[in-house]
């Protein structure tokens, strides 16, 4: 088993799941289920909590009790199941309790798919970037197929491409994998499988707290960035591809993170990645035009993926690999969930004040990310 092409699959598998998801979502629920938008937006939200707490708490007992393996056919089925119980249900509380159960087997794929990841890289020359690239090029591939098919047959294709990407996550799972993520967890003497483990290890507060700071930082742009385009008057033709520009410049970076970035220090990374994401804040605030904001999503390469890289690398060789899961969920609950819902309520109140205002008003979690790398590299070497 290629190991290499066995990861990059997952990905770009996974991730073409994640484009039906994270962009279609909520538009389906209104659409097709003829919900009114303050309805999709309670459920979402509730959903997002779910998310929240089964990657910080499911995911990591599931992975505790059976392996990598093992665990991604679980995540997948169980989220398969639920999204065929979708088919019947109009209601709204038959959708919220469905999208509950969904936020909390369907979300936990991405730590699972990044925990196998972080293993293999601890068992062998994986090129983790290179297969990332493969995932944000999934997402990208999802994103213009969902807006054609959908733009053509209806709204309601959106579930039933869900079903099938799923379907077919579900198949490649039961196809032959890399020999160390069938082996179960084992706690051995001396070490601990639970989440306190990971608190032993000093830098990582540190790293998680910078983490959560970063990636919460994309708050505005995940949520504002759409209507921001339309306020500067973009025809809603383009705006679909001025927002993919940014994950392009994401494949590139992850695609060659491998080969110019081995001798970098995760927290050089970070402190690059928190400069950068500040840059592009005050830029799209700074210059309210649609060629700024487009060239602003090329930092898109340093605010999100050379922070996510970062931590990824700093996982895989300061944490053993029983603790891995652990922090992987942590990690999908805070940074890459709560953070940003809490963020999006600031942002939705500055943008009342003006647009761009929500984007600057990042910089509240930027600027305090620079200052505790500054002020931790060197004491906990990280």
């Amino acid at each position: 088993m290629n190991n290499q092409r066995w990861l990059a699959k997952n990905f770009f598998m996974f991730f073409i799941t994640w484009g039906i998801f994270l962009p279609y979502w909520t538009g389906w629920l209104i659409n097709d289920k003829e919900l009114t938008v303050s309805e999709a937006s309670i459920i979402m939200g509730f959903g997002l909590v779910a998310r929240a707490l089964s990657t910080m708490f499911i995911f990591p007992f599931v992975s505790k009790v059976m392996s990598n393996k093992n665990v991604l056919i679980f995540f997948t089925a169980s989220s398969l199941v639920v999204t065929l119980l979708y088919i019947p249900i109009n209601s709204f509380g038959g959708l919220f309790l469905m999208t509950l159960l969904f936020s909390a087997f369907y979300p936990a794929l991405l730590p699972a798919v990044e925990s196998s990841a972080s293993t293999l890289m601890q068992h062998g020359s994986i090129h983790y970037g290179k297969a990332r690239s493969f995932g944000s090029f999934g997402f990208v591939v999802a994103v213009l197929i969902i807006s054609m098919i959908s733009g053509m047959y209806g709204e309601q294709m959106i579930l039933w491409m869900m079903i099938v990407g799923l379907a077919a996550l579900l198949i490649i799972q039961f196809m032959p994998a890399p020999q160390v993520l069938s082996l179960v967890p084992v706690k051995e003497e001396g070490k601990t499988l639970s989440m306190k483990g990971l608190f032993e290890v000093k830098s990582f507060i540190i790293v998680l707290f910078v983490v959560i700071l970063l990636q919460g930082a994309h708050a505005s742009y995940y949520n504002y960035g759409y209507i921001y385009l339309q306020e500067l008057n973009v025809n809603p033709f383009y705006i679909g591809m001025i927002l993919n520009v940014a994950v392009i410049f994401e494949i590139l970076y992850f695609y060659k993170a491998d080969t110019f970035l081995t001798k970098w220090k995760p927290s050089s990374l970070m402190l690059v990645a928190a400069i950068g994401s500040s840059v592009r804040w005050i830029l799209v605030y700074a210059f309210p035009n649609m060629p700024m904001f487009i060239l602003s999503q090329a930092l898109h390469a340093l605010s999100f993926a050379m922070a996510h890289y970062a931590f990824i690398r700093y996982i895989s060789k300061a944490l053993p690999q029983e603790q891995i899961p652990n922090a992987q969920g942590i990690y999908s609950a805070l940074a890459m969930s709560l953070s940003a819902a809490i963020l999006t309520l600031l942002g939705g109140a500055l943008y009342e004040i003006e647009p761009g205002l929500a984007f600057l008003g990042m910089i509240i979690c930027t600027v305090p990310a620079i200052l505790l790398i500054l002020l931790t590299k060197k004491r906990f070497n990280y």
